[in-house]
């Protein structure tokens, strides 16, 4: 049994594994290697307290260089579920379980929203992990949508069970070049069915027949990842300590609200690290 588990590996996620760490917890954390796509993008960051100017991929090669020097390891695995156990969690990632007594959420806000049919879907034909599903789906066709090219390999997974894979990339160019792998620009715009999935209808009207659909997204909704959590205008709600709603269960940085900046992110990191140890002593 785990002291925690972080989800989310953006700057709210890092200052949580970095006190984690300070107070010698035993915990997972589940991010991307390459930490946050939207702080490498940032031009140019000057409210960054002690980098009077300093570009995001700078920013991100100094997060990098913390993380070696405090030996932290990044999990990467896809989470796609969290349930409650009564005094304890169960995180789903990768078809994998692990258990732990606290939570901390920094896995930042969905540039989108669900498309029309997804939640009523879910687990009807809409999933949102390759490895967990695939096998679901041998022989059969299916669309995959995907937000980063980090999730590339799964879609690669799906195309050698599928018969038929129509993939849209959105915001990026794909590599993948399979000749059962069809790619589009034309992005759905909503899942077909009642009791499962039948198929998508695109934003030019046309509609495609399909089995199954893989949502691949480097953030998933809250209250889908954690059923039962309670929200406030899109963010899920916290009070001073970083607590949720739930038990045991903190959160910080841009999925608790706005304004979204890295200097709250990081401050909300630390005091959710030092909730969990209060937490954890009580």
């Amino acid at each position: 049994m785990l002291d925690c588990i972080i989800i989310g590996s953006g700057p709210a996620g890092l200052s949580a594994a970095i006190n984690l760490k300070t107070y010698k917890k035993d915990f997972l954390w589940f991010g991307s290697s390459s930490l946050s796509d939207k702080v490498t993008r940032a031009e140019k960051i000057v409210n960054y307290p002690g980098f009077p100017e300093i570009t995001g991929k700078e920013l991100c090669q100094r997060f990098q260089e913390h993380i070696q020097a405090q030996n932290l390891e990044i999990t990467e695995k896809t989470v796609t579920n969290v349930m409650d156990a009564g005094g304890y969690y169960m995180v789903l990632a990768d078809n994998e379980i692990f258990e732990t007594k606290t939570l901390i959420l920094a896995m930042g806000v969905m540039t989108a929203k669900p498309l029309e049919g997804e939640q009523e879907l879910l687990g009807r034909g809409v999933s949102y992990c390759a490895t967990c599903d695939g096998m679901l789906y041998q022989g059969k066709k299916i669309a995959v949508i995907s937000n980063s090219p980090r999730f590339e390999h799964e879609v690669e997974y799906l195309a050698e069970l599928a018969a038929e894979v129509h993939y849209f990339p959105f915001t990026f160019d794909s590599g993948i070049s399979r000749g059962n792998v069809t790619i589009s620009k034309d992005m759905p715009k909503m899942i077909l069915g009642d009791t499962r999935v039948t198929g998508i209808q695109l934003r030019s009207g046309a509609q495609l027949e399909v089995d199954g659909v893989f949502c691949l997204r480097n953030a998933i909704a809250p209250t889908t990842l954690v059923p039962g959590i309670q929200m406030e205008e899109g963010h899920i709600l916290v009070d001073r300590r970083m607590a949720t709603s739930l038990p045991g269960c903190f959160a910080c940085g841009d999925c608790v609200g706005r304004p979204y900046q890295y200097t709250k992110a990081v401050g909300e990191g630390n005091i959710a690290a030092h909730s969990v140890v209060a937490y954890l002593a009580e």
